[in-house]
């Protein structure tokens, strides 16, 4: 089954620290973001293999965008 890993505040995409075909483990950082000058890691929530990342450095996301998509176990 397909989850989307869907962003929750208005930030900046500071760090992509996975990357599609990867295996994530629960609690994995995904990504790295800014907002209101705090760091805001964004973790898996379930293990499973990315699909696809969707943001790259410097995109500025909005609440409601998906960050990633991957298959759960």
């Amino acid at each position: 089954m397909a989850e989307d890993v869907v962003n929750e505040i208005v930030a900046t995409v500071l760090e992509v620290s996975a990357e599609a075909g990867q295996r994530v483990e629960t609690g994995d950082t995904l990504v790295l973001l800014e907002s209101m000058k705090m760091e805001i890691p964004v973790l898996a929530e379930d293990p499973g293999v990315l699909a696809e990342v969707k943001v790259k450095v410097g995109d500025v996301i909005q609440a409601g965008d998906i960050i990633a998509t991957y298959k759960q176990d």
